[in-house]
């Protein structure tokens, strides 16, 4: 392995990295890696890698973004959400984000835009020929270059060179993700737990309302989306009118998994992020968030994959089981479990709320460490 210094003056490690995987983290990834200094190639398995609907990229996401050159761009694309938080199935807010505070306290809000639109940004900045689609990747183990990069989510064929018995385990739950078109769409996003189900949305800056909904995986409504529409009819507005709306072109039915946390997120030239590493529940909005703070980490410790290990693994873990629990909470069902979880909610202090999530909001970056020769 050579070195060589890079236009900042700060010394880098010059290799040939493969990406396995194009989805964000994969592109977030070579994007760092490329303004790092390493020839990089990004191997996908789809033919197009598009992802339905939005993405909700918080103010740890933004930052990450930063590093890599992409936060203003995606910034202007996207639309800060005027309000958030959590209701219960009448509207009655049980948790409520004040956005003002936000961006005072962490310097940004909760951003949406499609992520067909962050994908593309994080493509655009890739030079060309860098991404090959259509390449599925079956024995990682005969990549041919100096660091391996395991992008390719929770199924990850990547992991099993780092941890071999790792396996994702099922929540017993299925989300669907969907767009809805309305003519008068709502100015504010947020999630409502209803009894055993909830739902959520994020206004897109087209007047496009990004909808997702999660159910147990053994009832009517986790396959058929008229039984879905009648789970959420005695909900408040505007979740029935926004799921009636919903583009059937736009639905993507997923079962929700999550991968419990791994001893070690490296393995000689091979690193895992995103899913792949640290797959987690949606229910912190974290997942394509931590992604990007990986690569950011990844750009930056290229040279010390041990160190990468040591910034990432206890931050995501603990995200990890911080957003398990907040599902199973999302989740309960019953009158009384329910009527207690959102009657508690409401004790809390919404400057609470907010300075809760100081720990996953103040993420930083850490600092560019010059590599020394092995």
């Amino acid at each position: 392995m050579r070195f060589a210094s890079a236009r900042g003056g700060d010394a880098v490690r010059v290799g040939r990295a493969v990406v396995v995987g194009g989805g964000i983290g994969g592109l977030a990834a070579a994007c760092g890696l490329v303004r790092a200094g390493w020839d990089v190639e990004v191997r996908e398995r789809l033919e197009h890698a598009a992802g339905p609907g939005g993405i909700s990229l918080w103010p740890n996401a933004l930052r990450a973004l930063d590093v890599l050159g992409l936060g203003d761009a995606v910034r202007h694309e996207g639309l800060v959400q005027a309000a958030g938080g959590i209701r219960d199935r009448r509207g009655r807010w049980i948790v409520r984000t004040d956005q003002a505070r936000m961006i005072e306290r962490h310097g940004d809000g909760v951003t949406v835009l499609p992520r067909a639109r962050l994908l593309a940004i994080l493509r655009e900045r890739l030079p060309p020929g860098v991404v090959h689609t259509g390449a599925p990747v079956e024995r990682p183990e005969e990549i041919d270059a100096d660091l391996v990069v395991g992008a390719d989510g929770i199924g990850s064929t990547v992991r099993r060179l780092v941890a071999p018995g790792a396996r994702p385990g099922s929540t017993g739950t299925v989300a669907w993700r969907l767009v809805a078109h309305v003519d008068d769409p709502p100015t504010e996003g947020g999630e409502t737990w209803a009894d055993g189900c909830y739902a959520g949305i994020a206004p897109l800056r087209d007047g496009r309302v990004n909808l997702w909904a999660v159910v147990r995986d053994d009832e009517p409504a986790a396959r058929d989306p008229a039984a879905l529409r009648r789970r959420f009819a005695d909900v408040h507005a505007p979740i029935p009118e926004l799921l009636a709306a919903a583009d059937p072109d736009s639905a993507h039915v997923t079962g929700l998994s999550w991968l419990p946390p791994l001893r070690t997120f490296r393995s000689g030239r091979t690193v895992l992020l995103g899913d792949a590493a640290h797959a987690m529940t949606p229910n912190l909005g974290q997942g394509g968030c931590l992604a990007l703070e990986d690569a950011a980490v990844l750009a930056r410790c290229s040279h010390d994959l041990d160190r990468y290990d040591r910034l990432r693994r206890p931050r995501t873990a603990a995200l990890t089981r911080r957003s398990r629990l907040a599902g199973l909470v999302a989740g309960l069902s019953g009158p009384f479990p329910t009527a207690g979880r959102d009657g508690l909610g409401r004790l809390l202090p919404a400057a609470l709320t907010l300075r809760a999530l100081d720990g996953v909001l103040g993420w930083q970056p850490p600092c560019t460490v010059p590599p020394t020769a092995q």
